[in-house]
């Protein structure tokens, strides 16, 4: 592994602990570095809050001093911002800071910013150079992206299942289908999305909370949007944990008829880059068969179960989807499965 791709993995690895938590910005890490070591290390924390560039230099600062940041490397997931926005420009800190090289991983693809920052860079005389774990960070970016490009959010489909493809347990026998390893990650899997997903007849049957329950994977974060898919809004429980809990305000109701057209407005109004379904098969199918989910997460359970309730359910798909970029883990006794759903 080359120097430049060592110090990035850094970098990617601050930008991880933003995300469900920068939208509608990008999560963003960033790492300074001189002769060899590691002065500061920043990720974006929220929209409205210092770039992860600005971040990097803090720390650095902080630790070492002015002096010591002069010359250095940074390196950045995301080509730095060139425009002033709700913060000032990245571009003007490095080159206030007098950084001496800067390397990026991928073009931020806003036309505002894209491409500029090579040039205002190497004017100053700083040099630059980008493409560094390019496609590792354009996939911790994939849901930033396709809002810019779609106006549509990066929707993750994520289930919990017996081995015979089924939601619920026989009669009697208790709620869990899997263990306390595969539920605790899903916790940490809502922790990086922005809005959790579900149906009118998930919360009729159900009476789900939908939130973060893991007090570390709260702090510094809002509770996910809750949103409710339902084209008979008057029916569903006022009595249920997401119209009465503390959350209540982060509960939304959007009509489930044209689920894209729903999906436009919550990215455009609510900001949401990152979403995830908790629902039904039939919600479920119907997202599949639309083209809106990008994403499977899967916790198998070793249970057959017979239950009426498949996780797809209603008029099923009309076409196999084929998954890409699959992984298998193993949690307890459950297997979690994940990939990414193909283009069409």
């Amino acid at each position: 592994m080359n120097t430049d791709a060592h110090w990035m993995i850094l970098a990617l690895e601050e930008a991880r602990k933003g995300l469900g938590r920068t939208a509608p910005n990008p999560p963003v890490g960033a790492v300074v570095v001189k002769d060899g070591l590691l002065l500061g290390s920043g990720w974006h924390r929220a929209a409205g809050r210092p770039h992860a560039e600005r971040e990097a230099l803090s720390d650095a600062v902080e630790k070492h001093g002015w002096d010591a940041v002069g010359g250095a490397t940074i390196y950045v997931t995301l080509e730095p911002c060139s425009t002033h926005g709700r913060t000032p420009p990245c571009t003007q800190g490095l080159i206030d800071a007098r950084i001496a090289r800067v390397v990026y991983a991928c073009v931020d693809r806003n036309p505002d910013h894209a491409g500029r920052a090579d040039a205002i860079l190497t004017n100053q005389g700083i040099q630059v150079a980008s493409g560094v774990c390019r496609d590792d960070a354009e996939k911790l970016l994939r849901p930033f992206f396709k809002v810019r490009d779609t106006g549509l959010p990066w929707v993750i489909w994520k289930t919990a299942m017996s081995l015979d493809g089924r939601l619920t347990r026989p009669p009697g026998e208790g709620r869990w289908l899997t263990g306390e390893a595969a539920r605790a990650d899903v916790q940490k899997l809502r922790a990086t999305v922005d809005a959790i997903f579900t149906s009118g007849a998930t919360v009729r049957r159900d009476n789900p909370a939908l939130t973060i329950r893991t007090p570390e994977l709260l702090e510094g974060r809002p509770q996910p949007w809750r949103v409710v898919f339902s084209d008979h809004p008057d029916s569903l429980p006022k009595d249920s944990a997401l119209f009465t809990d503390e959350w209540r305000a982060r509960t939304l109701i959007r009509p489930r008829h044209d689920f894209k057209t729903s999906l436009r407005a919550l990215a455009k109004e609510q900001g949401i880059l990152t979403a995830m379904t908790e629902a039904g098969g039939i919600c479920s199918a119907a997202l599949f068969e639309a083209g809106l989910i990008d994403e499977v997460v899967v916790y198998c359970a070793p249970l057959l179960c017979g239950g009426p309730t498949p996780a797809l359910a209603g008029d099923g798909l009309k076409e196999s989807l084929r998954l890409v970029e699959t992984e298998f883990t193993r949690l307890g006794n459950d297997i979690r499965f994940s990939g990414v759903v193909a283009k069409r």
